[in-house]
């Protein structure tokens, strides 16, 4: 089994890989936990590879919301790349497209 959040924190920069195919609630705890450790002190972007992503619920875009709010306001961003179709739809519905930057 694959880990939730795959990746490490770089001159402010925090790139990982989501290793599950559904990121709810069942899944957020341990993407939280695998967050907190690669939190670096000095993050000011996030960047999510979603590639294996295929389901998205609610708890799944809280935690999103919960990377985001770490970031400095105002200057930090957070970037989703290889998202796939129905996990974007979910994003842009809930009108979070404005605040992620989604590269399918």
């Amino acid at each position: 089994m694959s880990l939730v959040l795959e990746g490490q924190t770089i001159a402010g920069a925090l790139k990982a890989e989501v290793g599950v195919s559904r990121l709810d609630a069942a899944s957020t705890r341990d993407f939280k936990r695998r967050v907190d450790a690669i939190w670096g002190d000095d993050v000011q972007s996030v960047e999510l590879d979603f590639s294996r992503v295929e389901f998205i619920d609610s708890s799944g875009v809280g935690a999103l919301l919960g990377v985001y709010k770490r970031l400095p306001e105002g200057s930090g961003s957070v970037r989703l790349t290889r998202v796939k179709a129905p996990v974007q739809s979910v994003i842009e519905l809930l009108r979070l497209h404005r605040i992620f930057e989604i590269v399918s």
